[in-house]
């Protein structure tokens, strides 16, 4: 069709496609009058009406004219058949995209397309064989399973239709139409979980990398960044495939409701963004208690990402993984911990108390001994101490750069950073809550891996988006953050997750679309994900911790939350 002003005076011949897919990326929409278009079949609308109406003219476009205004779905190949209907080349497989998210996922990984990149390795499996066209692809399940983890109340068909939404409309060469629900199931289980794993751990990688590369510190203990490790259980389908690979935790006879998941989370304390994920059994059915289960896990985080313990990095750890073997394996990386200690460690001093109320004591256990650091405190809140001792133990013997008061607060940031950052990712699928049911949809363990890889991906993308959002926000013009730069943890991660689903629906970001008019619909979203704030550092305190989001019922229990600054007493340093 022609533009008017139909080219730039300086455009050539030759150049006359991009000039106008450039003007296509700067305005976003087409207008055609309505007296311009026309059917081009010598038969009416054809046999199947599988045709696409063309312009018949350029006129002039004049006030109270009848126009039709068009929103760019894809860009493509005519193809031209015999009675003049007007259909597109190609597939909506090849166009579908995952929106602002996989701008996010090809920054992360510095690869243009990494997902196609990806794709093109898969070989499948099970039922699918040989390169014929199909209703799906290798690309489109990898970013099927991508936004199913986000949706977590859409079934199959649901989740493919937001993927492909309008590209379905289009009259494509051959009869396409939304894939069903047992060809997701039959492609999930013919790409099996490798090529999603791959994706994750590209992804996870560029996550480090863009924290190494930039600074998001919300919470420094001298001239370190802190880092939280902790796990989680994910309940899958009680399959007796999924029963005899994960068995469940908290029982002898392996008998709980739903076999389990354990995960190991390596987190950024201050973004609460991903950078390893180890995964095993929840316990019980392979004869390890919580605490040997994580424990596992750990070792196997220290050999596959071995590279996220620097010198420059402090990790926050609760009581389940300390072992004196296992703190020495760490401190062997060169990186630093913040251990609390678990009650009935013997803890032997070695010396006289520090001036800021902390000492060094002898740890031992398999053979080896460690000297440590050891701070004791408690936290009073409104006047009102908590009901514990809190026992850390670190390997930073500096008292003077690093006082025993600033590790006590940094301790706190292993909750904001491990337990909120799970409490977030659990949000995006179904069944977070406490016994309401699977957290994930697959029956067999292959496919348990394959979502699981995409959920943590999925999740870190939404993350990724959130901290895009942060880096163009204006600061609060009033306020306690008056003038303060946004910091990616005030951000909004549930608002994130729905931007990144809505940019899929927008149909804006399909492949063959230019690049301008990505970049616009992009910063669009981003600028209105910018003014989605959430209010960070409340103090708020409830008695009981919640992990999950609790049920509100009309007239039921409500936790009592207190707010007040949290006061660290140092014990020793009473008494000095």
């Amino acid at each position: 069709m022609s533009f008017y002003p139909v080219m730039p005076p300086d455009v050539t011949p030759g150049c006359a496609e991009d000039a106008a897919l450039g003007l296509l990326g700067q305005a976003g929409m087409v207008a055609v009058r309505v007296a311009d278009l026309a059917s081009p079949c010598q038969r009416g609308l054809g046999r199947d009406g599988r045709m696409a109406l063309t312009v018949a003219g350029a006129g002039r476009i004049r006030s109270g004219d009848l126009v039709v205004w068009l929103k760019p779905v894809a860009v493509a190949p005519a193809v031209v058949r015999r009675d003049g209907r007007v259909q597109a080349a190609g597939h909506p497989a090849d166009h579908a995209r995952l929106g602002v998210a996989e701008e996010r996922l090809d920054e992360l990984c510095g690869v243009p397309g990494v997902i196609d990149q990806v794709a093109r390795s898969v070989v499948l499996g099970g039922r699918v064989k040989g390169a014929a066209r199909r209703a799906m692809s290798p690309a489109l399940t990898i970013r099927f399973n991508l936004l199913m983890t986000l949706v977590p109340d859409a079934d199959y068909t649901e989740v493919m239709a937001i993927l492909l939404d309008d590209l379905v409309l289009v009259p494509w060469q051959r009869p396409c139409r939304v894939p069903t629900a047992a060809a997701a199931c039959l492609w999930r289980e013919a790409l099996g979980p490798a090529p999603l794993e791959r994706l994750r751990d590209l992804a996870l990688a560029g996550v480090d990398g863009e924290h190494r590369s930039r600074d998001y510190r919300a919470v420094t203990v001298g001239d370190l960044e802190v880092g939280s490790i902790d796990g989680s259980l994910i309940r899958v389908p009680d399959s007796p495939a999924n029963r005899a690979a994960f068995g469940s935790a908290g029982t002898a006879d392996d008998s709980s409701p739903y076999p389990q998941l354990r995960e190991l989370r390596i987190c950024a304390a201050s973004t609460r963004a991903t950078f390893g994920v180890t995964t095993g059994p929840a316990g019980a059915g392979a004869s390890r208690d919580k605490g040997e289960a994580e424990q596992v896990l750990l070792d196997k985080a220290l050999k596959d990402y071995r590279y996220l313990f620097t010198p420059w990095r402090l990790w926050a750890m609760d009581r389940n993984y300390p072992g004196v073997p296992r703190i020495k394996a760490l401190l062997e990386t060169g990186t630093h911990v913040l251990i609390r200690v678990k009650d009935g460690i013997t803890l032997r001093r070695a010396g006289d108390f520090l001036p800021d109320g902390s000492y060094l004591a002898e740890i031992s256990g398999g053979g080896i001994t460690l000297t440590v650091r050891v701070i004791e405190y408690t936290v009073t809140v409104a006047g009102r101490d908590t009901p514990e001792l809190f026992c850390l133990i670190t390997d930073l013997h500096d008292h003077v750069t690093y006082p025993a008061r600033l590790l006590a607060q940094a301790y706190h940031w292993r909750w904001i950073g491990s337990e909120t950052c799970l409490k977030e990712a659990k949000s995006a699928i179904t069944g977070a809550g406490p016994s309401t049911g699977p957290m994930l949809r697959s029956q067999s363990p292959a496919l348990v891996a394959q979502e699981h890889a995409a959920w943590v991906t999925a999740v870190e993308l939404a993350r990724a988006t959130a901290r895009a959002a942060a880096a163009i926000a204006i600061p609060a013009r009033r306020g306690r953050r008056t003038r303060q730069p946004v910091h990616p943890r005030e951000i909004s991660f549930t608002a994130a997750r729905r931007a990144v689903i809505a940019s899929v629906r927008s149909g804006a970001a399909t492949a063959s679309l230019p690049a301008a008019l990505t970049a616009a619909n992009r910063d669009a979203i981003l600028a209105n994900l910018a003014r989605r704030r959430v209010q960070v550092d409340r103090h708020r305190h409830r008695d009981r911790k919640t992990k999950a989001r609790p049920g509100f019922p009309a007239g039921g229990p409500r936790l009592a939350t207190r707010t007040a600054p949290a006061e660290i007493s140092v014990c020793q340093s009473l008494t000095a």
